[in-house]
């Protein structure tokens, strides 16, 4: 292993128990904050292969996560470390907000509090310096995937962008910045106070000095086209006229008080031959002294473009059309397609661990890229799912018949990353817990609540609690006050703290009580094991039968939906107006769903609800996924159809 540099190495001799050994970052500057740890190892964490959409191209899948995004890399580095060409995220940006997404049904009749509600996707709240070492450990990991000429993009904006800025110098180095650009997200922002702020940072950086880079050219405007392009010869054309200067004189020439270049570098200055060869082709403009001028065409300049530099002005987000996904923080296309075609080649690997609605790997996928996605929120797995799916139908209606080495990868998998498939997103999942255990919240604190004279910290619920999870709690907690209890009771707990998780690692206890080095009171729960009988989501339920050789969904009821909607079984007109979705595998193998049949309608239309059963139809298994990215998940027998 090597300390040089800030390499992380991940040898089989490293790999034991399933944890990953990384040498510490050295060399470079670096940011401190409260509670900065070193990344130094990562744990295996095991993937199930869900869902099937397509086929391979060339032997590739693209690859889509459901999980925290750290576990998720920790589950790809084995395969995928320095194999990744372009990595893009757009992480939280510690906004001090909640986002959330409008749930409307699908109807025509006027909106009402029965028929649209608002569900939170994710918090972009963090407490103290957690947000730092958040982004750090996962900078750490993402500089592993990437190839030796890869390159990595980050999505900020001005409330951490600064702090970002010298975490990556200190990663990558400051030798291997590239790019900070700034992309104007808006128009105008008029606050009483101050500039209105309209735009964010992307900071690019390489793996290594050397690394590819395709320039982007745009549109003249018009009114630069006017101001060149002022003369128009006997056929009508637009052109610009530069001098010809004799041999050996400037690159350049001052024309209308501007500064005129040649193209390609060259020099205006030609020998008499070329220029009545040059003459002959009706590019050569003499003035009234007999001087002769180069021509530039208007059409030929326009049909070149301007090159982009590294303030972009021409991409706001689209207000209209089926881009719109209604996720919050969502970005156009336009914008990853940029970026996308400047720092990477056609069959490149992209990947996105923040993935939200999916426009990374929707323009990936439109451009001939293999691509990884990851995110912790169902809602974004089921939103980037369909996407996905109608980027595939529309890319074989509208590109021709392709060989493989120009097809498209248009095939994907979705897995989970040692998910307990109880919560859609973390929010949620804290929500739900405080007022199903009635604890009391406590804002803006290292604990989440109190309950009954304890503290209370919730672990995350995505996958058992471990020593790194109670890192914010030992950092966090008020050691003036603990000195000053122990003074006072030096015999008694100086906080009696439950942790709330679902599974945990067996020493996780002592462990804390050891950091934190005070006597306390602490207390496990395991939600999983010891609150069997905790409800947190009512299951939906549905009613399928056979009928004239189609498959029908008779009722569907989403519980969940219904609750937020308020409203009952008895009160649904139409269920199809809270489906998202349907999707069918008529031949189930009973491991990984497949569907060959997909029911993604429009905003505002409804699923059709039945379907025409295939003759070679096995075992048959649908999934409806409802507003709030809730799936039921059945597998259907004949006799089940027969009886309805």
């Amino acid at each position: 292993m090597t300390t040089e540099n800030n390499t992380l190495d991940l040898t089989e001799e490293n790999h034991q128990e399933g944890v990953f050994k990384f040498e510490p970052i050295k060399g470079y500057p670096m940011l401190n904050w409260k509670g900065k740890r070193p990344f130094t190892s990562t744990r295996y964490y095991p993937a199930q292969l869900k869902e099937q959409h397509g086929e391979a191209v060339n032997g590739w899948l693209n690859k889509i996560f459901w999980g925290d995004n750290l576990q998720v890399m920790s589950h790809l580095l084995r395969e995928f470390r320095g194999k990744v060409d372009l990595i893009y995220i757009d992480p939280p940006f510690d906004s001090k907000a909640d986002y959330k997404k409008t749930i409307n049904l699908k109807s025509n009749k006027i909106q009402n509090d029965q028929t649209a509600f608002e569900e939170k996707q994710y918090t972009d709240m963090w407490a103290k310096d957690e947000f730092l070492q958040f982004i750090y450990e996962r900078i750490v990991i993402l500089r592993e995937f990437l190839s030796s000429e890869g390159i990595f993009c980050i999505h900020c904006d001005w409330h951490k962008g600064h702090h970002i800025r010298a975490i990556l110098d200190e990663v990558f180095g400051e030798r291997n910045f590239v790019n900070d650009i700034i992309w104007q997200r808006t128009g105008a922002h008029n606050d009483a106070d101050r500039f209105g702020i309209i735009h964010d940072y992307i900071f690019v950086y390489s793996k290594e000095t050397k690394h590819p880079f395709y320039p982007c050219f745009v549109e003249h405007s018009e009114e630069h086209l006017a101001s060149r392009f002022n003369q128009v010869d006997e056929s009508g054309r637009k052109f610009f006229a530069g001098p010809i200067t004799a041999p050996g004189q400037g690159p350049s020439r001052i024309f209308n008080g501007v500064e005129i270049a040649p193209p390609n570098g060259r020099h205006w200055s030609y020998s008499q031959e070329k220029i009545d060869e040059l003459a002959a082709e009706n590019k050569i403009y003499y003035s009234q002294t007999g001087t002769p001028y180069l021509k530039q065409y208007a059409d030929e300049y326009i049909k070149q473009g301007r090159r982009v530099q590294s303030i972009w002005t021409d991409l706001l987000p689209p207000k209209t059309g089926d881009e719109i996904l209604n996720y919050p923080t969502q970005k156009p296309e336009k914008l990853l397609t940029r970026i996308i075609e400047a720092f990477s080649a056609p069959k490149s690997l992209v990947m996105d661990c923040f993935m939200g609605s999916g426009t990374t790997q929707a323009v990936a996928m439109k451009l001939g890229r293999k691509f990884i996605g990851a995110d912790i929120n169902l809602g974004a797995i089921q939103t980037t799912t369909k996407r996905l799916i109608k980027v595939a139908v529309e890319l074989k209606n509208t590109q021709p018949e392709l060989g493989d080495e120009q097809a498209l990868y248009t095939g994907f998998e979705v897995y989970n990353v040692n998910h307990y498939d109880v919560f859609r997103n973390p929010v949620q999942a804290k929500e739900l817990l405080i007022q199903a255990l009635d604890i009391q919240p406590i804002p803006n604190s290292v604990y989440d609540g109190e309950k009954d004279g304890r503290m209370v910290k919730l672990m995350p619920v995505n996958h058992i609690a471990t020593k790194a999870d109670v890192a914010d709690l030992i950092h966090g907690v008020d050691y003036n006050a603990f000195e000053k209890r122990k003074e006072e009771k030096p015999n008694q707990p100086v906080e009696k703290i439950t942790l709330i998780c679902m599974g945990h690692e067996p020493d996780l206890a002592a462990f804390l009580e050891q950091s934190i080095n005070y006597k306390l009171d602490i207390q496990v729960v395991d939600i999983l094991r010891d609150r069997s009988d905790l409800q947190f989501k009512r299951d939906s339920e549905a009613l399928f039968k056979a009928e004239n050789g189609q498959l029908v969904v008779d009722k569907f009821y989403p519980m969940n939906l219904l609750q937020k909607l308020s409203q009952t079984k008895d009160t649904v007109s139409d269920w199809r107006e809270m489906v998202e979705s349907i999707m069918i595998d008529w031949n189930y193998d009973g491991a990984v769903f497949q569907p060959a049949l997909t029911d993604i309608p429009a905003k505002n239309e409804l699923v059709q609800g039945a379907y025409t059963i295939p003759e070679d139809a096995g075992t048959i298994r649908i999934k409806i996924t409802d507003l709030l990215s809730e799936s039921l998940e059945r597998n259907l027998t004949a006799e089940e159809l027969a009886n309805g």
